[in-house]
């Protein structure tokens, strides 16, 4: 993944929903600490949990929470660490993280939740598909990072962790910071589990991002051996896809919705001029 400064460029550049969304802020427990979200939509319908990246808030997801198909809820979440969730610090463990989104599963009223992860909310929704494989009816892996060889850490990035800087820098550049510091070994710890996944995966992914290098496509193709797989192939797009290819995730979404876990497949591969 690149420099935290590249992905607050384009966080700046797409910042804020292009409508408002009619939502609900809501607050729940995660062990000791407290995280929010936030839900549109039917609250009886099919649940789609949204991950943001790192940094990144609920807010990145707005456009979708104004935009609820009928018989779905949309949740978005500040995972943990950002946004107005707990804690202070950086969690910087996949697994907990994930953790941190069980309970969103564990109460959807209708059973099968999907999961959409934009960037480092890729691996973190991959990882909550390992910890409810029976609850989580499918995954929307938007541009990313899985594949630890293609991380790397910058010099800047080192500086950044130096005591006089880091408590002098914002909360979500902090804890991005540390969270990509350590993700290429809990990209590693993660490799191993991703064939055991057998719900119905869709993965989204621009020729042309430079943050997370569209070289993850083969390794997840790689990796999912045991789950139907199908790969939107987004020609020149960049790394910014929830704010730039609305209608590529929405149909991703969908696809997920209709599809079934029940007898995996090759992959399926499908191009976006």
């Amino acid at each position: 993944m690149g420099l935290i400064a590249a992905s607050l460029t384009g966080a700046a550049q797409f910042s804020g929903a292009q409508a408002a969304a009619e939502k609900d802020l809501f607050r729940y427990q995660w062990n000791d600490t407290q995280m929010v979200a936030q839900r549109a939509g039917d609250t009886n319908g099919t649940r789609v949990i949204f991950i943001h990246g790192t940094p990144g808030s609920a807010g990145a997801w707005d456009d979708y929470l104004a935009d609820v198909p009928d018989g779905f809820e949309y949740v978005a979440v500040d995972r943990a660490g950002f946004g107005e969730s707990g804690p202070d610090d950086a969690v910087t463990s996949l697994a907990d993280q994930a953790e941190a989104l069980v309970p969103l599963v564990d109460t959807a009223k209708r059973a099968g939740v999907i999961v959409v992860g934009h960037s480092l909310g890729g691996p973190v929704a991959t990882m909550l598909g390992v910890l409810r494989p029976h609850s989580v009816k499918a995954l929307v892996i938007v541009a990313g990072s899985l594949d630890p060889a293609l991380e790397e850490i910058h010099f800047m990035q080192t500086i950044g962790e130096w005591w006089g800087i880091r408590h002098v820098l914002p909360r979500m550049i902090r804890n991005a910071n540390r969270e990509l510091m350590v993700l290429e070994a809990e990209l590693e710890a993660l490799a191993p589990l991703m064939a055991n996944l057998k719900m119905p995966i869709q993965v989204v992914h621009g020729t042309q991002d430079n943050l997370t290098p569209f070289q993850n496509v083969p390794y997840m193709e790689a990796h999912f051996t045991s789950a139907p797989l199908t790969v939107t192939i987004l020609e020149g797009q960049n790394h910014f896809l929830p704010w730039n290819s609305k209608a590529e995730i929405d149909a991703a979404i969908d696809r997920a919705a209709n599809s079934s876990q029940s007898t995996p497949s090759e992959s399926e591969l499908s191009e976006t001029p």
